[in-house]
């Protein structure tokens, strides 16, 4: 048993009741951070030193892709959810793939979602896939963080039990004092993900089209497989191949996907003013 296990801060998983609707902190959590990435993406776009001069693409370009992207992220990340997570609960009761209130939702899933988002209104608008690509990309980590932090609210994606100081008892977790692995997330996948590639956008990344993305493909990679080591796998799939989780799996291509836009934008020289 570890000498001090810190309580669980029971959350009401309902902000506040409007009537019959209930406004939820995972769903806010989602709306804050679209509605911040959509700040901080206006004012990188407005930047022209960072682009080294001016920007492939206008702030009304963005305000109007805010809808699709988020489109892609609900859609792509309930889609990922319920094929690699738990397919055969939705196939045997499929009403339930659309009470979205209820959780679930995959990265790997929502972050097909928004590349197929941005393929699509960067041909339909006629700018560049890869700066739209990273924009998108650079402010993404602001919902990874408070997504996570939402997490922590519910008490769902529990760490594996652990005698560390810090270890909590969650309330769906059982008696046993386990990682606050959703904090973790929010740190690694989320703040760290954010400042990492903050720094480089200030470095210049932005004038090479896809660093920005590929930055973000590695980075999370690395901090995602690293936090399912003190993660509790999903009771439905447990540990897989060789030990290993599905956030560990689908990681592997994302790792891989995102040196080879690395690649690709050091081999190309830098926009220009």
């Amino acid at each position: 048993m570890p000498i001090l296990v810190i309580p669980y801060p029971t959350f009401d998983p309902v902000l506040v009741h409007l009537g019959p609707l209930a406004i939820r902190w995972y769903a806010l959590a989602y709306i804050a951070g679209i509605l911040l990435g959509w700040v901080y993406a206006r004012a990188l776009i407005r930047n022209d030193k960072l682009w080294g001069g001016k920007a492939p693409l206008t702030v009304t370009d963005f305000d109007d892709f805010v809808l699709w992207v988020t489109l892609g992220i609900i859609l792509g990340g309930r889609t990922g959810y319920v094929l690699f997570y738990n397919l055969p609960h939705f196939a045997a009761h499929p009403l339930e793939i659309f009470q979205l209130w209820q959780g679930g939702m995959s990265f790997h899933g929502g972050f097909a979602g928004c590349v197929l988002a941005v393929v699509l209104f960067a041909k339909k608008r006629g700018i560049p896939i890869l700066s739209l690509g990273d924009i998108t990309c650079a402010v993404g980590p602001i919902g990874l963080l408070l997504g996570r932090v939402a997490n922590f609210i519910n008490g769902e994606l529990w760490g594996r039990a652990t005698d560390v100081p810090w270890a909590m008892v969650f309330p769906t977790g059982g008696p046993v004092p386990r990682h606050p692995s959703q904090l973790y997330e929010a740190a690694l996948e989320g703040l760290l993900l954010l400042v990492v590639l903050a720094l480089l956008i200030r470095a210049g990344a932005l004038k090479r089209p896809g660093l920005i993305i590929g930055a973000f493909a590695v980075v999370y990679a690395v901090a995602r497989s690293f936090c399912e080591f003190f993660r509790e796998p999903d009771a439905q799939l447990g540990f897989l191949w060789g030990g290993a989780t599905m956030g560990m799996l689908l990681s592997v291509p994302l790792f891989l996907a995102g040196v080879g836009f690395i690649v690709y934008a050091m081999k190309n020289p830098p926009m220009r003013s």
